[in-house]
């Protein structure tokens, strides 16, 4: 008889996740993931203005709103046929380019760090930074209250194998707390041309309202210089330094071994900085969105299953027989894809990316490592790492290119019928809005988002998501303590909040 483990909820993640496991001989031989929670942002846009989408949608989520903003917006304009502006463009990338800066360091300092790093070694701190000294006092004072949830977020954890070494753990625990600054500033920049943060008021369909001036240039590019130090001297070294501490984590989380990404940041070209494309097994090809189509068997929808996004349904049926998640379970061609910075990096580098392959190679060499060894748990923190490094420094390309008082914007009316898909990249992964317009109004929108690819359910043919299928082969050396299981789901960061539609 197998050993029943349920993680319920699983923390350190956006919204509500319960992982439910089968161990057998030491390791995970079952996987279930299930999404907790109904939303239906679909059902609230309908009957609306197609102009209230791009600032609804970004409510989908407090981490990635601008993604959604985008994916929205380029489905409109699909549908009314707008080309942006150079300012328009450049300026939307650097809006962009800003959420996922923040969106990557609060993935690994603040949700997934404290998987390798032992909190505790703060109570043995001796030396006299102040900031180290308050955290110290903090925890202490917490432990000694006595709560429910000590500490909390670093305490209560899983019992396991943390990082040894006392000084790594301090630096590490450092980095962490400077780490929120750099959320912080990362957001300043997002605001200077998106008026606001973290949902973004002046993202508009044909461009955004806000004006290009040399002062914001000025104030953009200052923040973006401690951005990329922080990514070079401390983010990138620090997984680094968890890489070569937990080498066996490049062994543990193998997904489905297929990868999708739509293509993010358009350039003047009309290509994007990471580029579009689809891996299956191994082999690069490209993308076709009418391939895609969500499978309902087990999830809490009474929606026709195998429909394609532009016939998307929400309906909910929470006592359906046989499910067990409220995401559904997109595929392509029938098949389950993962999404995400891997995912990108990935087909990029298959691609020969003039920025990513090199940076890619480097590090496995650097490393000791076959290009395989990518698709685990540690490949994912690495491949998010460099795609950091990556948006960063095109955000300083993209800035010089700006002129002040040029448009940045371009005029429109919504037509009476049309339709239009708005297929982009979120920090987590391939990201896709569908609407359809009858009569100036909303008659139908979908979203399938990085999450829904990632963390579904079982389909018709009772083929795992890919979170499913990275956890199952997972060694879990105590049942009381599955920190190895939560270590796979962390590295796919999860958000539940934008999945369960």
């Amino acid at each position: 008889m197998p050993t029943k483990i349920e993680i319920d909820p699983l923390t350190r993640i956006e919204g509500h996740l319960a992982i439910k496991l089968e161990i057998e001989s030491g390791q995970v031989a079952k996987a279930y993931c299930s999404g907790e929670m109904f939303r239906g942002f679909e059902n609230i846009l309908r009957g609306r203005s197609p102009m209230d989408a791009q600032q609804i949608t970004q409510r989908i989520c407090g981490v990635c709103p601008i993604s959604h903003g985008m994916a929205s917006l380029k489905a409109q304009e699909q549908a009314y046929n707008l080309t942006l502006t150079d300012n328009g463009r450049l300026t939307r990338n650097l809006i962009l380019g800003a959420n996922y800066i923040q969106s990557h360091l609060v993935h690994f300092y603040h949700l997934s760090a404290l998987d390798f790093v032992d909190i505790t070694a703060i109570l043995n701190y001796g030396g006299s930074d102040a900031t180290l000294k308050g955290l110290q006092a903090w925890v202490k004072a917490q432990l000694d209250s006595q709560t429910m949830f000590p500490a909390a977020p670093f305490l209560p954890r899983y019992n396991g194998d943390y990082l040894p070494n006392l000084d790594a753990n301090i630096g590490a625990i450092k980095d962490y707390v400077d780490a929120l600054e750099m959320r912080a500033v990362a957001q300043e920049a997002l605001a200077l041309f998106g008026a606001k943060a973290p949902h973004a008021t002046a993202l508009i369909p044909g461009g955004i309202t806000e004006k290009v001036t040399a002062k914001k240039i000025a104030a953009y590019g200052s923040i973006l210089s401690r951005l990329r130090s922080f990514i070079d001297r401390i983010y990138i070294p620090d997984v680094v330094a968890v890489a070569s501490a937990f080498p066996a984590y490049f062994k543990v989380g193998r997904g489905c071994g297929n990868f999708l990404a739509y293509g993010v940041f358009d350039q003047d070209n009309g290509g994007h900085l990471l580029p579009a494309g689809r891996i299956k097994q191994g082999a690069l090809s490209s993308t076709d969105p009418a391939q895609i189509s969500e499978d309902t068997s087990h999830a809490f929808f009474s929606s026709q299953s195998g429909l394609h996004p532009y016939q998307g349904q929400t309906e909910p049926s929470p006592h359906k027989p046989g499910a067990y998640s409220w995401l559904k379970a997109p595929r392509y061609e029938g098949q389950p894809y993962e999404v995400g910075p891997l995912a990108r990096m990935l087909v990029a580098h298959q691609k020969g990316h003039a920025q990513a392959k090199p940076m890619i190679d480097k590090l496995l060499g650097d490393l000791g490592l076959e290009a395989t060894a990518l698709d685990s748990v540690m490949g994912r923190h690495a491949a998010r790492a460099l795609e950091c490094k990556l948006v960063a420094d095109a955000c300083a390309q993209w800035l010089d290119k700006l002129q002040p008082g040029q448009p940045t914007f371009t005029d429109f009316e919504i037509p009476a019928s049309g339709k239009g898909a708005g297929l982009t990249e979120a920090p987590r992964g391939a990201l896709g809005h569908w609407i359809e317009i009858a009569d100036h109004k909303i008659k139908n929108y979908q979203c399938v988002v990085p999450t829904t690819w990632n963390g579904s359910p079982r389909d018709s043919n009772g083929v795992p998501g890919p979170m499913e299928q990275a956890l199952e082969g997972t060694p879990v050396v105590d049942s009381n303590n599955p920190l190895e299981a939560a270590r796979v789901v962390r590295s796919f960061d999860p958000c539940l909040a934008c999945a369960v539609h």
